[in-house]
């Protein structure tokens, strides 16, 4: 073992509550010993903690918990017409599985409509999503959320 890492576990040691727990307790536990350096081991081993904080500046990063609940979307214009005269994409992904939906739309529908094909599209498959992340105006998502509560009938 590297002295450097010896003197890291033995620093961690010494601010560590569970361990002086184990330690106050040793005539109690067979598997630990404390060496003259007061440094805790358990059998041959060092005793090295779990829950060491990391160093530098990281910054946490948001876990997603369930799948769908928080989704990004998009779209894709300035596609060729279909026979059902769609010539967009409605691009609806799930951030944590990074699984998508694909949904045929026309660039001139109204929010109302594109509220309804989100209802059927990806509520009524996966519930209601806690996030709705998009690189669209802030007027474009205010008239979209009012649009889903229009057809959901709430306020």
């Amino acid at each position: 073992i590297k002295p450097d890492l010896i003197s890291r576990i033995k620093e961690a040691q010494k601010e560590d509550s569970e361990i002086w727990a184990i330690v106050e307790n040793l005539d109690k536990q067979f598997e630990f010993r404390l060496d003259d350096d007061y440094v805790l081991w358990q059998d041959t081993r060092l005793v090295k903690i779990e829950h060491q904080r990391a160093s530098g500046l990281l910054q946490q990063l948001n876990i997603h918990v369930w799948k769908w609940e928080e989704i990004s979307m998009d779209f894709v214009t300035g596609l060729p017409q279909t026979q059902r005269r769609h010539d967009a994409i409605w691009v609806v992904m799930d951030r944590l599985t990074k699984s998508a939906h694909f949904l045929p739309i026309r660039k001139d529908y109204a929010v109302s409509r594109l509220a309804e094909i989100f209802q059927q599209g990806i509520v009524r498959l996966h519930d209601t999503p806690s996030v709705i992340v998009s690189d669209r105006d802030p007027r474009f998502a205010s008239r979209f959320l009012k649009g889903l509560q229009k057809a959901w009938g709430t306020r």
